[in-house]
Formats: C-alpha cells, sequence, structure tokens
C-alpha cells in the first residue's frame, strides 16, 4: 500500500500537482506510522523526509521551483501568514487523510534556501496503548502501577523530545479513567480525545498556559490533573499546591534522567521540602527500535561490550523474580542488514520503551534534604533498587528486544 503511494507522489512530483503532492506526502507518513515530516529545501532541489521509528528516511525529492506553493498551501491549510517568509511560524491543520482524522503541528523555519516546513503527525485513530504494552515490566511496573493509585502526589515523566512521554501518559490515564473521578487534562495540543476525560488546549498566544490551566483546575473539583508539561517555576508551584491540597498530578519534564528531574526542580527554587513532600514518582524513558524477530542475527559479544554489561550490573539489585542467570550468558542480537519482508529490509520494526523508575522514598528524601550531589543520590536510589536506564535497554537487549547499539545509541553511559 505505501509503495503505490510513494509511485503516485513520484507522478504527481512530476505533473506539479501540489495539492496532491500534499495529500499523498500525508497519506504516505500514515501509512508507515512515522511522526513527522520534514520538507527541507537545498540549493538545487527540496527533499521530504519523514521520521520512522525515530529515524529520518528521505521519500522523494522535488524541484525547487515547487517549493513555494508547497509551503503556500501548507500556510494556507494552517492558517499561517503566506507573505510572512522572515520569521518562524507556528499552526495546526485538522485534515482527513481518506477516512482518517489527523492533526498536524506545522512549524515554518526560514534558510537561506526558503522556507523549512515540519509537520507533527497526530492520529486520531490510533488507539492508546495499555499500560501493560508499553514495556514497563517487572519491579518498574508495580513501582509505576502503584504510583497512579494514590490519591495525591506528583508523578513526573521525562525525556527528550519524541520519547513517548505523552503516550505513558495517556496509558496510566487509561487506567486512572473511572465514572465516580473527575480527571482534568491541559494539553498543547490534545493528542487523543478520551472519553470520560475533560480535556482542555492551553494556547499561550492567548495568554492560556499551563500554569493559568492549572489555577483554573483547583476550582473545578478534580481528583487527577494531568499537564502536558511543566516548562517552568509557576506551573511547578502550582502543581506542587495541587498535590499538597489532595490532587494526583501527573505531567512530563525534559530532563535526561529520573536523578536530573530533581536537579532541575531544585532549580527552579522549589524548596527542597516541598520537593521531597510532593513528589512521588518520577519516571525516564526512551523509545528503542525493536529488532525483527523474524530475521535477527545473533551477535558475539566484544571485550569492551563484556566489560560494558559488567559494569552495568555492578550496582544492580535483583528484584523478586528477575533471573540473574539470564544475565550471565546471555544471547545478543543485531539487525540482518539485508533485512527481510516483515521488517521492509530495515532490520527493525516497532519501537519498545526503556524506562528508568526512581520511587521517592525516605531514603533519596533524605538525601535531598541534606543537599546531597546528584551522583551520590543516584546512588541511593540504586541501592534502593532502582533499575538504570542503561540496565533495562541492557534486559531488554538480553531478551532479544532490541540491540545493543540501539541501546547505548540512546543512553548516556
Amino acid at each position: 500500500m505505501a509503495e503505490d503511494t510513494l509511485k503516485q507522489l513520484q507522478e504527481t512530483i512530476v505533473a506539479g500537482n501540489i495539492p496532491d503532492l500534499i495529500d499523498l506526502c500525508m497519506r504516505y507518513a500514515l501509512e508507515k506510522s512515522a511522526s513527522d515530516i520534514h520538507i527541507e529545501p537545498s540549493k538545487s532541489f527540496t527533499r521530504i523526509r519523514v521520521r520512522i521509528d525515530g529515524i529520518l528516511r528521505v521519500i522523494v525529492e522535488y524541484p525547487l521551483n515547487l517549493h513555494a506553493g508547497v509551503v503556500s498551501k501548507i500556510k494556507i491549510m494552517s492558517n499561517l501568514k503566506i507573505d510572512e517568509t522572515r520569521i518562524p511560524q507556528d499552526g495546526r491543520i485538522t485534515t482527513f487523510v481518506g477516512e482518517t482524522e489527523v492533526d498536524l503541528r506545522v512549524s515554518t523555519l526560514p534558510t537561506p534556501n526558503g522556507e523549512k516546513v515540519v509537520m507533527r503527525i497526530v492520529d486520531k485513530s490510533k488507539k492508546i496503548p495499555k499500560l501493560s504494552e508499553l514495556g514497563i515490566v517487572g519491579h518498574n511496573y508495580k513501582l509505576f502501577e502503584s504510583a497512579i493509585k494514590e490519591p495525591n502526589g506528583i508523578i513526573l515523566t521525562s525525556g527528550p523530545t519524541g520519547s513517548g512521554k505523552t503516550t505513558t501518559m495517556y496509558s496510566a490515564m487509561s487506567v486512572l479513567n473511572r465514572q465516580e473521578v473527575n480527571i482534568l487534562t491541559f494539553e498543547d495540543p490534545i493528542e487523543n480525545q478520551m472519553d470520560g476525560l475533560n480535556q482542555s488546549q492551553v494556547r499561550s498566544d492567548i495568554g492560556y498556559t499551563f500554569a493559568n490551566g492549572l489555577r483554573t483546575a483547583l476550582r473545578q473539583d478534580p481528583d487527577i490533573i494531568m499537564v502536558g508539561e511543566i516548562r517552568d517555576k509557576e506551573t511547578i508551584d502550582i502543581a506542587i499546591e495541587a498535590s499538597l491540597t489532595g490532587h494526583l498530578v501527573l505531567s512530563t519534564i525534559h530532563t535526561n534522567s529520573a536523578i536530573e528531574t530533581i536537579t532541575r526542580i531544585l532549580n527552579m527554587k522549589v524548596p527542597d521540602f516541598l520537593l521531597t513532600a510532593s513528589v512521588n514518582l518520577i519516571m525516564a524513558q526512551r523509545l528503542a527500535r525493536r529488532v525483527c524477530s523474524n530475521c535477527r542475527v545473533a551477535q558475539p559479544l566484544s571485550t569492551d561490550a563484556q566489560k560494558k554489561l559488567q559494569d552495568a550490573f555492578t550496582t544492580f539489585e535483583p528484584y523478586e523474580g528477575f533471573d540473574m542467570d539470564a544475565l550471565n550468558d546471555p544471547v545478543f542480537y543485531t539487525p540482518n542488514p539485508k533485512g527481510c519482508d516483515e521488517c521492509e529490509g530495515k532490520g527493525y520494526k516497532g519501537r519498545v520503551g526503556i524506562y528508568e523508575i526512581l520511587d521517592m522514598g525516605s531514603e533519596i528524601n533524605n538525601g535531598i534534604l541534606k543537599g546531597l550531589p546528584s551522583f551520590e543520590l543516584r546512588e541511593i536510589a540504586q541501592k534502593e533498587g532502582m533499575i538504570t536506564l542503561e540496565q533495562d535497554g541492557l534486559i531488554k537487549a538480553a531478551q532479544g528486544v532490541t540491540t545493543l547499539e540501539e541501546v547505548y545509541k540512546l543512553v548516556k553511559n
């Protein structure tokens, strides 16, 4: 199906049909489950790339003489100023591609060769995965499931853009969504509409920010509040106030690890005693590509890889039900360079989450109140049973779900 769409797209470029070019580009991206479309002008041509499983791939190139028309058409669709090419602009498109309703967040950026356009795809037909399907397993799953069932407190999910934070929040919300509970969400944008939730779209251009939404939430008699992102001190202050007055607050924050989230909050001038009193759990996450189970190839471990594996688990505290023997003589895999029909020659198919979950227990809270540096807090957390991103990734690699290369591309070691 996607190959036919790509062929039609190439024919449309030859014909110079700009509306069909844009429509077929969106169709192809949806068929390939892409997350973003990049339209990038260079000196001699414009290329279109799509991000599939976290990797950008070129799909077509077209002559520069079509580019101004393509950008203008996208601007019209997203209610942007057509004649303004000197500054970046942001907009949104809600349209149907075939029978599928799709939202696209549009961003334009001036470059010497013309405006670059990136469209972030929100497929409204895509089902929200169950919590058990995300890749949170064993000890981590028990911690997260227990935390979201607490009556109050803050749960934070951290990670870079595109690491699946919002999906994790929605999956948690689907567990919490019950008739007797009032759940409010403040999002930018609303990526999935769920029956039973009271969802609100923030609009910073008119002064309706996450902080303003949170303030309003406290007058709406909520039990649970989901805030799309904590970006500033005002938002975290109100989130703390909400948690201390009997509400469960879920949100995301841009940091690289669970421990770095503590540092980020303290750097926002939040008093340490308020942090320890309000935050229940912090989860850092990444999305690793799944190695194709149909054509993967067993990979002998180099001496360097064996040492990394050994070093990664020197601080590992085995949790109940975990078999350490699985790490004594593991079989790791690498993608087949030729791939197969199932993975379309890529060697990878789909993605799985890698997680680091920090339960804010008494020991870590005492360390925060004593003002211990982040590396000492990390040591305490690991002694208390925290599985690091590296360890969770290596466990999944040992289980044949992903590869060592993929883990170390995502995780600092």
